[in-house]
C-alpha cells in the first residue's frame, strides 16, 4: 500500500503496530546477546526475521517494521562489515518485511525503523540521551542511513519509523535530515515522567515535529504503558499519535537482561485512542498474543 494511504487511513480510523521483534526471535530461540541485537539476523538467519514478522501479521498487526533498528554504517563497520554490506543489510531488511507482508497481509505497511545513535553505540543510551554528538554530529551519523531507507519508500517501505529518540538534539537532527524530503515518517521518542529520556519537556519535541510536513505523526515508544498515557496526552494536541510501549518492564543495560513484571494490557489503548494515538502497538516484551488482544480492543 502507499504512505498516501496510510495517512488517509489514521485519518478514519486507529492502524495496529506489531509488537517486540526481537522479543519474538528471542521466544523462538535465537541468542540476541551480540552489540549487533537481532540485526545480526540480516546475516546469519534472515528467513526468522521474514517468519517473525509473517506471525505478527497473522496476530493481526496491520504495519510491520523493519529490523534495522540496530543496523548502522559504524555498529556492523566494528564488526566488519563494509559500507556496500551494511546498505545492503538496510534493504534486505525492508524486503523481508515486504514479504511478509504481502504474502500474509497485501493491505498492510511496512515501516523502516531508524533507529537512535544510542542503539549504534549499545550501551543502553538511547534510554538516557546523555550523547557525545552535537545537532550536527548526530545529523552526518543519520543522513547515510536515512537516505538508503528513505530510498526504499515506495519500493518495499510506505513509511520510515524513527524511533526510541531519547533527547531533543537528536529530534532536531532527524527532523532536519527529514524536512523537504518529501519521505513520510513517524517521529516516536523513548520518555519518561512527561520528558525525554535525557529530562527535557517532551512536548517541545512534539511542537518541533510540527512544522514538518513528512511527519505523519509523533508520540512515544519503548516506554511503560503507565508513560505512555501521559505521553499521548502531551502528544495529542499535535497530530496524529503513534504509541507503542513496552511491557513495563526494564532493560538493564549492563546485565543485558529485562527486569520486572510485564503490565502491558491491550484495554490501555482506550484512552490512548481518545487522546488521538492513531498508530498503536507494542515494543519490546510485546508478543503476538498482545496484538492480538490490542486489535480485538481497537476493534480493527
Amino acid at each position: 500500500m502507499s504512505p498516501h494511504s496510510l495517512r488517509e487511513t489514521i485519518a478514519s480510523r486507529p492502524v495496529v503496530l506489531d509488537g517486540g521483534l526481537a522479543t519474538l526471535l528471542e521466544r523462538h530461540g535465537h541468542d540476541l546477546s551480540s552489540d549487533l541485537w537481532s540485526a545480526r539476523l540480516l546475516l546469519d538467519d534472515p528467513a526468522a526475521i521474514e517468519a517473525a514478522h509473517r506471525e505478527f501479521f497473522a496476530a493481526g498487526a496491520e504495519v510491520a517494521t523493519t529490523a534495522s533498528y540496530q543496523v548502522s554504517f559504524e555498529g556492523f563497520g566494528a564488526a566488519g562489515a563494509d559500507r556496500d554490506e551494511v546498505e545492503t543489510l538496510l534493504r534486505r531488511s525492508v524486503a523481508l518485511a515486504a514479504a511478509a507482508r504481502d504474502a500474509a497481509a497485501p493491505d498492510g505497511w511496512v515501516a523502516a525503523s531508524v533507529g537512535p545513535y544510542g542503539a549504534a553505540l549499545a550501551d543502553g543510551s538511547e534510554y538516557r540521551g546523555d550523547y557525545d554528538l552535537d545537532v550536527d554530529g548526530l545529523r552526518a551519523f543519520h543522513r547515510p542511513r536515512l537516505d538508503v531507507l528513505a530510498s526504499t519508500v515506495g519500493e518495499g517501505a510506505d513509511v520510515l519509523a524513527v524511533e526510541t529518540i531519547p533527547c531533543l538534539a537528536e529530534v532536531e537532527a532527524v527532523l532536519a535530515e527529514l524536512d523537504g524530503t518529501g519521505i513520510p515518517a513517524w517521529l516516536s521518542l523513548s520518555a519518561a515522567d512527561g520528558r525525554t529520556r535525557a529530562g527535557e519537556p517532551l512536548e517541545e519535541a512534539f511542537a518541533m515535529a510540527a512544522d514538518v510536513a513528512e511527519v505523519l505523526a509523533v508520540g512515544v515508544n519503548c516506554t511503560t504503558p503507565v508513560d505512555a498515557r501521559d505521553a499521548v496526552q502531551l502528544a495529542g494536541p499535535h497530530g496524529p499519535v503513534v504509541v507503542y510501549p513496552n511491557s513495563g518492564q526494564s532493560w538493564n543495560a549492563e546485565t543485558r537482561e529485562w527486569e520486572g513484571r510485564s503490565d502491558f494490557t491491550a484495554q490501555d489503548v482506550d484512552a490512548w485512542v481518545v487522546s488521538g494515538a492513531r498508530l498503536v502497538g507494542g515494543c519490546c516484551r510485546v508478543g503476538p498474543e498482545d496484538v492480538t488482544a490490542l486489535r480485538t480492543t481497537l476493534g480493527a
